[in-house]
């Protein structure tokens, strides 16, 4: 069957990327396609997108499209008019209507190619095709949650749904049913005073995670600088952003190849590798920890023992026996708390599994990391009792003081706008709307604090509270939501004098979890060679790395080695019992053996000092 030849001018048309036909006016088919969705007699989840400079007619129905709703504009004019609006508040109409009167419409990425949309119903042009159901739509989910986004600039509007999805608070309702490897949960988790409409209709006040936090804009002796922020200490007493962490620890008894198995029991004195009755000292009869029991770093939680690698181990008389190897689930090391529950379930494989949930408290503490939503992001760097906090003339004390310089750098006017409508709203016992485009304005919130006596401008006069004395500076201070993040001091800190090393190289294990060391890199190596220090490069690098000492021939220059059986030291290659021990990093020795087994003989030649 011979291919039918396209005509010229006639459009290309698509159906989910493949072509299936062409047209001779692919723009008019586009229009008359449209229509036919708007009334109804398509299915309101088909998108259809001109490309006018190829040509081309696009129709789409592939699954898992981006697709947003629009009002429909005709001729410059709305298509949900005042008396459709009417009907929709007296519940005579809900969305599904409006979608299949063709009032509103989805479209997707490409149709909206083909679109000219407007903001507001005030813009409106005869050249508009769509108008925004409401302009905040323009954001996501996260975006839309943050207050007065239009306020800030963008890279902080970034951060600020970045650190929103670490925030501490109810991450679900169910959380003492389950055993997650990590969860927090904050204590006292509050809504914000200063909420956006998106927020109400997510309903995330169910999910809180923040409180609101009286802050004031000033320095506080030099605790402030950067991003650091100083808090009351006597708040943190009463619960301010104090969270609960659990961790879920778990082990299973595996199958072995020879139909061996490991065993959840009290393990003995007799198993190799018995940790000393001290490390067991919290275990019930079965072998499984008791709840509510305190424990710390390398405590065992469950104990197990395992079969002896191989089948036969021959002892030290000689006798063949079955030693079992202590395999126990124990507390990583700095890690503390107390157990939550334990559950006793049965694996995938049909094996007994032990899951231990420890639970540990988290109280704010210098370092912990804090965050308002508008990309104010800053670290604890003081915790002060509040009678040593400034305090206002009624008495009113800040939660927490954050440096002025942190605005006009970053330019979060939100944040400032925030602050006044989070005392409004303490004020007129209201809640305050941050909605993109069209929440409450300032002058709403000025005549709220002129109405209750306070400064217009939300400043307001304190006195030092070591001294007593006023401070002549007048003070930004207001209502701020606060979020506290899951960056915790506690869970990072992390410090080491002496500790394991890798079996290859001898050097110190990497990383907080393997008790690693710290790592001495090249622009440290740097500033002690600029600085001269050539002994304490040398401490660094060697002494407290990887230094051995090994045995040179000075004949041949090979790595020798001591006899034990005859107690001599000779070199392996010429027998020469002339060797000199060498001070030298492991890992040029692991070089050496390398490169002997390349076939290369390496060779150190000594000579005298001097």
């Amino acid at each position: 069957m011979k291919k039918k030849k396209k005509k010229p001018g006639a459009a290309s048309i698509f159906l989910n990327g493949k072509m299936v036909g062409t047209h001779p006016d692919g723009k008019s088919l586009s229009v008359r396609l449209r229509e036919r969705r708007r009334m109804n007699e398509l299915s309101s989840q088909v998108n259809i997108y001109y490309n006018e400079k190829l040509n081309e007619l696009h129709i789409l129905t592939d699954k898992g499209r981006v697709r947003r709703p629009y009002i429909v504009v005709e001729n410059g004019k709305s298509r949900l008019t005042p008396e459709i609006l009417g009907r929709l508040k007296n519940k005579e109409l809900n969305w599904h209507h409006l979608v299949k009167m063709g009032i509103i419409e989805f479209l997707d990425a490409q149709e909206e190619e083909n679109a000219y949309v407007a903001i507001k119903e005030e813009e409106l042009a005869p050249d508009h095709t769509h108008l925004e159901v409401h302009p905040a739509n323009i954001f996501g989910v996260v975006a839309g949650v943050l207050p007065y986004p239009e306020h800030n600039s963008s890279p902080r509007i970034t951060m600020a749904c970045a650190m929103a999805k670490q925030s501490l608070g109810i991450y679900t309702t169910n959380f003492n049913n389950r055993y997650d490897t990590r969860g927090y949960v904050m204590y006292y988790p509050q809504e914000p005073l200063v909420q956006t409409s998106v927020y109400k209709s997510l309903n995330l006040r169910e999910k809180a995670a923040g409180q609101n936090c009286i802050v004031a804009l000033t320095s506080y002796q030099g605790y402030n600088m950067a991003d650091a922020i100083v808090v009351n200490r006597s708040a943190i007493d009463r619960g301010l952003h104090r969270v609960a962490m659990f961790k879920t620890y778990e082990t299973e008894e595996r199958m072995y190849p020879g139909g061996q198995k490991d065993k959840i029991e009290l393990p003995t004195p007799e198993v190799v590798g018995y940790r000393g009755e001290e490390a067991y000292r919290y275990l019930d009869d079965d072998g499984i920890i008791v709840p509510e029991s305190e424990v710390k770093g390398k405590d065992v939680l469950v104990g197990k023992t395992s079969p002896p690698r191989f089948l036969e181990e021959i002892s030290v008389f000689g006798a063949v026996e079955e030693k079992k190897r202590e395999s126990s689930l124990s507390l990583k090391t700095g890690e503390s708390g107390k157990v939550d529950s334990v559950l006793v379930t049965e694996g995938p494989s049909g094996n007994r599994l032990v899951k231990a949930r420890i639970r540990s408290i988290k109280t704010p503490e210098i370092g912990d990391k804090l965050a308002s939503r508008h990309g104010q992001k800053g670290v604890i760097g003081l915790n002060v009792p509040q009678e040593g906090m400034p305090f206002t003339k009624s008495g009113i004390v800040p939660d927490l003081i954050v440096n002025p310089h942190a605005i006009p750098s970053r330019m979060t006017a939100g944040h400032l706008l925030e602050t006044l409508g989070g005392k409004a709203a303490c004020l007129g016992g209201m809640i305050a709307d941050s909605t993109a485009f069209s929440g409450d304005t300032e002058a709403q919130f000025k005549e709220v604090l002129t109405k209750n006596g306070f400064d217009e401008h939300g400043e307001e006069v304190l006195y030092d509270g070591l001294t007593g004395r006023k401070i002549n500076a007048k003070i930004f201070m207001g209502n701020v939501y606060y979020q506290r993040l899951h960056h915790l001091v506690s869970n990072k800190m992390h410090v080491r004098s002496r500790g394991p090393v890798q079996l290859l190289t001898h050097q110190p294990t990497e990383g907080r979890a393997r008790e690693g060391g710290l790592r001495f890199g090249e622009m440290e190596r740097d500033c002690l060679i600029g600085y001269g220090a050539s002994m304490l490069i040398k401490e660094r690098l060697l002494e407290e790395s990887d230094k051995t000492v090994q045995l040179i021939c000075t004949e041949c220059g090979s790595l020798a080695t001591h006899d034990y059986a005859r107690n001599r030291e000779v070199c392996p290659v010429c027998q020469n019992e002339s060797v000199e021990p060498v001070e030298m990093s492991y890992a040029f020795k692991l070089l050496l053996d390398e490169i002997k087994s390349l076939g290369i003989f390496p060779r150190v030649m000594l000579k005298r000092k001097g």
